[in-house]
């Protein structure tokens, strides 16, 4: 049986049903008192808090693989940062110590932090994260390598496709004709496209030369985010205008981004810290280890990720063009 944690977000919108139609038995963790879930027939619920660790032994009851994608990825302050990565991870990572299951763990590109000279990073490189929510997940990455030395984390940079909330609001700039880029040049980026993220999470979790192992997920050719605009708004037949911000004014917007989320108390994604990493350039990384270890290659282009993301948020709405 399979447990689940995060199952309910935007990766794991893609990954249960993945699971459920290969007839797999899923139990999917969602926390307590959130009201009823709408999940993929066949995934069985077990609530559970993460942060007492209120219900997580049951949840775990007859699980042979955990895939850990439960995180926070916005946050008002830092303290929320490492409660919901760090401090989370570890109430799980102690249940499971001393079972006998696979875990893998979801983690990120931003725990090992940006390229040097452009470079793409590599597993081993020592790592650099900038501010709360890469240090925090680069803490959550220590404590399941020392509690369950045979786990395997994965690594994805950039997810992007349909539900996603964050490129998203990038795509809606350009949906309407504006795009912002701040000031100083070219920025570089890896992605991936979620479903191949789900078969990369998936093959990592399926052979025994992961256990143990870290992994980058990501598309292997790098882009720009000057080729990303460019290519959703040649599917989107626009024709934005740029307007590029000095990185003065950029920090000033992150903050007036902090100030109404502390004043809305719902966090955003702009912030000074945001900015900090916008202005690196670039956050790409290799991804010939996963090839190797276990033939993992994400096989969705940019292009035609983004075409298929950009169908999905018109057909649900969420864009007009």
């Amino acid at each position: 049986m399979i447990l689940v944690t995060g199952g309910t977000g935007f990766i794991g919108s893609h990954l249960l049903p993945r699971l459920a139609a290969a007839g797999e038995r899923v139990r999917c963790l969602v926390r307590p008192n959130r009201g009823k879930r709408k999940l993929p027939e066949g995934v069985d619920i077990a609530e559970a808090d993460l942060a007492s660790g209120r219900g997580v032994d049951s949840a775990l009851e007859g699980a042979d693989t955990v895939l850990h994608l439960a995180g926070v990825t916005k946050a008002l302050d830092a303290r929320a940062y490492y409660e919901g990565n760090a401090r989370a991870t570890e109430t799980l990572a102690k249940a499971c110590s001393g079972r006998d299951l696979r875990f893998v763990h979801v983690s990120s590109l931003a725990a090992i932090g940006p390229s040097v000279h452009r470079a793409p990073v590599a597993e081993d490189q020592s790592p650099r994260p900038i501010g709360n929510y890469g240090k925090s997940k680069l803490e959550a990455e220590r404590i399941v390598r020392a509690l369950l030395p045979r786990a395997t984390i994965v690594r994805p940079p950039v997810v992007y496709g349909p539900r996603d909330t964050d490129v998203f609001q990038l795509l809606k700039s350009i949906s309407k004709g504006l795009v912002l880029e701040i000031a100083g040049g070219e920025r570089w980026f890896s992605a991936i496209y979620v479903e191949d993220l789900v078969d990369g999470i998936l093959a990592a979790s399926n052979v025994p030369q992961a256990e143990g192992r870290d992994y980058f997920l990501a598309h292997p050719k790098a882009a720009s985010w000057s080729e990303l605009a460019g290519i959703a708004a040649g599917v989107m037949r626009k024709r934005p205008r740029v307007i590029r911000i000095p990185v003065p004014l950029a920090y000033a917007v992150g903050w007036a981004g902090e100030l109404w989320s502390t004043i809305t108390r719902v966090p955003g994604i702009i912030s000074r810290e945001k900015i900090d990493e916008a202005r690196c350039e670039a956050w790409t990384c290799d991804t010939r280890r996963a090839a190797a270890d276990f033939g993992f290659e994400a096989q969705t282009p940019l292009a035609d990720g983004l075409a298929k993301t950009l169908a999905w948020y018109k057909e649900a709405g969420w864009l007009t063009y």
